[in-house]
């Protein structure tokens, strides 16, 4: 990677001093992304124009290249729709930081792309973000940038990786520019801060049937458990329980999501707190990665840039979405758990088709929640769907903790050039007209049955 990092670099330092526009994707990592770029933008005294994009498409593009700009920054995206980039910003210098898959590895002369899908070191695929290799631009661009290595570990996270290889070395950084703290814990929001009640309540990461998104549902879920959770007329918080009831709490979670005692290390694991966040409840990134997504699939991307900036006047507006986003979230999946006999079933897939039931910009989320639930076994391949607003249909697809295929590819095949699909090997989704819809779950059943065992 550090060869295309270098030759970004230096065509970056050729550029003269006109606008810069600038193009993002919605989600935490795309936000974070587009953050960190900023900021180094700021620093090197070039204005620019930015823009928070759902996805790209031939519309947006050729809109795009209408505009009077010289240079296009696109980050978290532009690595599936080289064709169309080239097609029309042929005559701008394009900067590309994605993370991918790419559509093809022709060379063009006037796109810079960092994509770790081009790195001989093909081991850095898998574990780097749009947001990581903006930050890793930044820092090789000018050392003072370290100090936006946080930005890039909330992105990471959002894009529920792991902190190996590159992750690894900018997690470092973070940790040693002083602005996370790394703690091995319960992997629940707001442990550190909120009483237990509401971190059950509100306990989506970690679906708990029954409790999320049920006040009533919790309290009956805490007596039950035989927790000593009131101190001094107060509930306590995670932090405040001691050994003993943190196993009653972590045993009274397994055995309500299974229905069987699994290990605990399921919910247990590293929490990286912000140390210089002055939010209580924005302390642990994974909630900053939460917001972040809610601000983008509610529509509201400039509110997640605006908080990345340290304004804190759009703090209260974040915390008002983020209360919005996971009632959304919990709706969703208690229609999804209620709703389980009507979906297609098969031994190795599930397809859920929500319809209206789920808003499109969250189906994504949803189907990331219930492939890390256990509810199905390893390996199983999840497929969901949900109406947009003008008349497509949103896929997410996902798999149950891991897979030996790769997704995009399959998802290609099923949706056969009848809409657009990107995304990873691991998570993908696509975009198709409603018309097609019976077509596309019956391709779906019909390659998944071929394909998957």
């Amino acid at each position: 990677m550090h060869e295309l990092i270098e030759k970004a670099v230096q065509e970056f330092k050729k550029l003269d001093n006109k606008p810069v526009r600038v193009i993002s994707h919605l989600d935490c990592d795309g936000l974070t992304a587009a953050s960190i770029l900023v900021k180094i933008l700021k620093r090197e005294n070039r204005k620019f124009v930015l823009s928070i994009f759902k996805q790209l498409n031939e519309k947006n593009i050729k809109e795009i290249s209408l505009e009077n700009y010289q240079t296009f920054i696109f980050t978290d995206l532009g690595s599936g729709y080289l064709n169309l980039i080239n097609k029309y910003l042929s005559n701008k210098k394009i900067f590309i930081f994605d993370h991918h898959k790419l559509e093809n590895e022709n060379n063009y002369e006037n796109i810079t792309q960092v994509n770790p899908h081009l790195s001989k070191s093909k081991e850095n695929v898998q574990n780097l973000s749009g947001a990581g290799i903006t930050y890793l631009f930044g820092k090789n661009l000018n050392e003072i940038n370290k100090d936006l290595a946080h930005l890039a570990v909330i992105g990471i996270i959002g894009d529920i990786q792991e902190f190996t290889n590159l992750n690894k070395e900018i997690l470092d950084d973070a940790v040693s520019e002083g602005k996370i703290l790394v703690k091995y814990g319960l992997k629940m929001f707001g442990s550190q801060t909120r009483p237990l009640n509401k971190v059950l309540q509100y306990s989506t990461d970690i679906f708990i049937p029954g409790v999320t998104g049920s006040e009533e549902g919790t309290f009956e879920f805490l007596n039950q458990s035989g927790i000593n959770f009131i101190q001094e007329g107060k509930i306590k918080r995670i932090i405040d329980l001691d050994e003993n009831d943190l196993k009653k709490l972590t045993t009274s979670i397994i055995l309500r999501r299974m229905g069987s005692e699994k290990s605990p290390e399921e919910i247990f694991g590293n929490v990286y707190l912000l140390k210089d966040e002055l939010d209580e409840g924005l302390k642990d990134a994974r909630e900053f990665s939460t917001l972040l997504n809610c601000c983008g699939r509610l529509n509201k991307p400039s509110i997640g840039i605006g908080v990345c900036l340290d304004n804190f006047s759009l703090r209260e507006k974040a915390n008002e979405l983020l209360k919005q986003y996971k009632l959304e979230i919990i709706n969703g999946l208690n229609w999804f758990y209620k709703n389980k006999d009507k979906l297609v079933k098969k031994d190795n897939f599930i397809i859920i088709n929500a319809e209206q039931d789920i808003r499109d910009t969250l189906i994504g989320t949803i189907m990331s929640i219930i492939s890390r639930s256990n509810v199905y076994k390893d390996g199983t391949i999840l497929i969901g769907m949900a109406h947009t607003p003008d008349l497509y249909i949103k896929i997410s697809m996902r798999s149950c903790n891991s897979s030996n295929y790769d997704l995009a590819e399959l998802l290609r095949e099923i949706v056969n050039n009848k809409g657009e699909v990107g995304g990873h090997k691991q998570a993908c989704g696509a975009l198709i007209p409603q018309e097609y819809e019976q077509e596309f779950i019956n391709n779906s059943i019909g390659i998944l049955n071929r394909k998957v065992y």
